[in-house]
């Protein structure tokens, strides 16, 4: 019965999100109207726009987790998961409408939409959320929960319970899995029996769901009890007590929709915010590539000047948990820079894994200017493009520099290399420790927002312009 209204519930909330959407665009149809110089077509003219917007609006909005229950998410957060749709989103259908319509498309109706949609579903999700909350705490749209368990791991669960009476759940008893006498109560609940009554307290009492807080050595043979509570119609639900690991991000999956799989991952990035950052690359990339085709003949022209040779030099470099690339620059060295780097090995000013001199003789006069500028790094924007680096992420390192790198060190080879990073608009000629590049590298993938991209995009270009740190 909970499940078909909650299957009831989603319906109605796809289809209030839909009719918002559309009075979104409407609305803002008629405030663009109003301004000056009005619009040249009539609202069905702009339309077409919502079908493409209806099916990636939703996309996102599942994979956000906005059609599932809500109830543990903040107003904060789901503002913030919301703004991320409309950025993502944003960007998708303005890309679209870039290559069909780019000359007859209003833009200003398109950005008053987006502010339009963002709002009304916003407003929509804090009241929805809202709403429940106050639902729950007069006694309505709650869970009754049995916690199996007596030790830490069941007590924690009920603090957390307790923290959090947004949440709509409500804790009727413990049981106790050992044998022996037991307390009549627990943190002011009632012990309801042992393990081995498990059905028939179910049957005793207004159930929704049993929770396993088993400690990890005492095992119970949960499959015994799950057919009867399944027969039931009772949710049941295990706390793993397995593993320590702190600084994982634990996430429950099943693979093929059988196997469960409890999965630590050593990066915090999740689905959507993989997703969030690969739109952001591509349209960072191709605005980059806009930029290095206008440059290119006057770069390639001096480089050509300064010294014969190619263009473009590509050097192997290592990417995503150790794949290797090439990356591409324009050439800032002479042909032969590679054979003289040994020559020069013992003149390396950093500490660690990576080699970096000042005035290194290697750099032609045009290349000088061209790492001072960083105009040198323009082709790697085609890396981006190909999904092989990001726009901001971690330097990517040479093959052999990685064989050199101790365990801890690797990690900043989980993501993605970046054209700039942490290390880049830290100081980068004021850093000579390797050791503290990585830990640079490995705050920002534990710490990874898109606003942190952001961050680090904009000092990017004030460090470019001030030409700090450079070599």
């Amino acid at each position: 019965m909970l499940k078909q209204q909650a299957k009831l519930i989603r319906k109605l909330v796809i289809l209030v999100d839909a009719i918002l959407l559309l009075a979104a665009f409407f609305v803002a149809y008629l405030i663009r109207d109003q301004l000056q110089g009005g619009l040249s077509r009539p609202a069905h003219g702009y339309l077409w726009i919502m079908l493409v917007v209806m099916p990636v609006w939703f996309f996102l909005l599942i994979r956000a987790g906005f059609y599932s229950s809500v109830r543990r998410i903040s107003s904060f957060e789901l503002t913030y998961r919301l703004f991320n749709i409309h950025l993502i989103g944003g960007a998708l259908v303005a890309s679209i409408i870039y290559f069909t319509d780019n000359f007859g498309f209003s833009r200003g109706l398109y950005l008053i939409f987006l502010g339009n949609s963002f709002l009304l579903l916003a407003l929509e999700k804090i009241l929805l959320r809202n709403g429940l909350m106050c639902l729950r705490r007069r006694g309505y749209n709650y869970r009754n929960l049995l916690i199996v368990g007596t030790r830490e791991k069941a007590i924690r669960f009920h603090e957390l319970v307790e923290d959090h009476s947004e949440y709509g759940l409500k804790i009727l008893g413990f049981i106790q899995v050992f044998d022996g006498s037991f307390p009549e109560e627990i943190s002011g609940h009632r012990v309801l029996g042992h393990v081995r009554d498990l059905t028939e307290i179910c049957k005793q009492h207004p159930v929704d769901e049993v929770i396993f807080c088993l400690p990890k050595d005492h095992l119970v043979n949960a499959d015994e009890y799950l057919k009867d509570l399944e027969e039931l119609g009772i949710t049941v639900r295990m706390v793993l007590d397995f593993f320590e690991v702190y600084r994982s991000r634990r996430e429950l999956s099943f693979f093929h929709n059988e196997l469960p799989i409890l999965t630590f991952h050593s990066k915090s990035f999740d689905a959507g915010q993989l997703l969030a950052k690969r739109v952001f690359d591509i349209v960072g990339a191709l605005a980059g590539l806009t930029i290095t085709a206008l440059l290119f003949p006057f770069i390639a022209y001096a480089i050509k000047r300064s010294d014969p040779g190619p263009v473009f030099f590509g050097q192997e470099r290592v990417g995503i948990s150790g794949r290797t690339f090439k990356c591409w620059k324009f050439r800032s060295m002479y042909i032969d820079a590679e054979e003289r780097k040994k020559e020069l090995m013992a003149q390396n000013e950093m500490k660690g894994a990576i080699f970096k001199i000042k005035n290194d003789p290697r750099i032609t006069p045009v290349g000088h200017f061209l790492r001072k500028t960083s105009l040198d790094e323009l082709p790697q924007f085609w890396n981006v493009l190909k999904g092989e680096m990001s726009l901001v992420g971690t330097r990517p390192p040479t093959p052999g520099e990685v064989a050199q790198y101790e365990n801890w060190h690797r990690r900043r080879i989980s993501i993605r290399p970046g054209i700039t990073g942490m290390w880049q608009v830290s100081g980068r000629n004021r850093i000579d420790d390797f050791d503290e590049i990585v830990r640079l590298d490995l705050k920002y993938i534990d710490e990874w927002t898109i606003w942190l991209d952001l961050r680090i995009l904009f000092k990017t270009v004030a460090v470019v312009f001030a030409r700090e740190g450079s070599c």
